[in-house]
């Protein structure tokens, strides 16, 4: 009943001119941002976002830094039940991100000998999609600071807590009301955002230092960013980047 009819992945992409699916697509956002139009509205997204899009909807996605993303279709008569194009956040271990992943490795793989897991993962996706539309809302502040966070976190010049300052909230309010709808408080999901990015600059095939990636990442102290980098991965950024290098050999 939530069979995935296809699988796909999208390298650094700036616009999908405007098509429609006869089944569900589902869209998982895993670099970037943009904007996603159609006739009923505009939403905008970025990296942890999924947006889900019911068949027959005419839309098109607009981009001006690029995004990368793996999209979904699943069957027409599966069991999501969304009228219009919404949005859902992944949650702070990006599960659902992991479920799209996978599903595209094992689609584009054996599908005939994998068809019962295909069929595993779309019931999986679906089900974490279901769960997690109660809290796919967000409100129009913890929006505002996101999208503040997902523009500036690459900066080592940016001051998240000045931003939050600056709105006509008090602090605390603030704190916990992002952490409520999205899993996560505003510097955690900034270091999120920071970690995420340097893990992928240590696993590409460009070579950067420790300190070119912690500026690149908005770090202004090396030191600092090799600390949290650890803490986060268990590991130093330099053995990070020899262990994922020695794999790819």
């Amino acid at each position: 009943m939530n069979d995935i009819t296809f699988a796909g992945k999208q390298l650094k992409t700036f616009n999908v001119l405007e098509h429609a699916h006869k089944d569900w697509e589902l869209i998982c956002c895993t670099g970037g941002g943009g904007e996603i139009l159609w006739q009923g509205g505009a939403l905008p997204y970025g990296e942890g976002d999924v947006l889900v899009i019911p068949p027959d909807i005419l839309h098109c996605n607009y981009s001006a830094e690029g995004f990368t993303n793996y999209h979904l279709r699943i069957e027409k008569d599966c069991t999501l039940t969304a009228e219009k194009i919404v949005k859902i956040a992944d949650d702070s271990e990006r599960h659902l991100k992991s479920c799209f992943e996978a599903a595209f490795y094992h689609f584009n793989g054996d599908k005939d000998k994998l068809s019962l897991l295909l069929s595993a993962y779309g019931n999986l996706i679906v089900s974490y999609v279901t769960a997690f539309s109660d809290r796919c809302a967000l409100s129009p502040v913890t929006e505002k600071i996101k999208s503040d966070i997902l523009k500036n976190f690459p900066s080592p010049e940016y001051k998240m807590e000045d931003f939050l300052h600056s709105l006509p909230f008090n602090y605390d309010y603030l704190r916990k009301l992002f952490k409520k709808e999205t899993g996560v408080t505003p510097h955690e999901y900034l270091t999120a955002m920071r970690m995420q990015t340097a893990e992928k600059l240590l696993a590409g095939d460009k070579l950067y230092n420790v300190a070119e990636i912690s500026e690149m990442c908005g770090f202004s102290e090396p030191l600092y960013f090799s600390r949290m980098f650890k803490k986060t991965y268990g590991v130093s950024p330099l053995y990070y980047a020899k262990n994922r290098r020695r794999k790819n050999d």
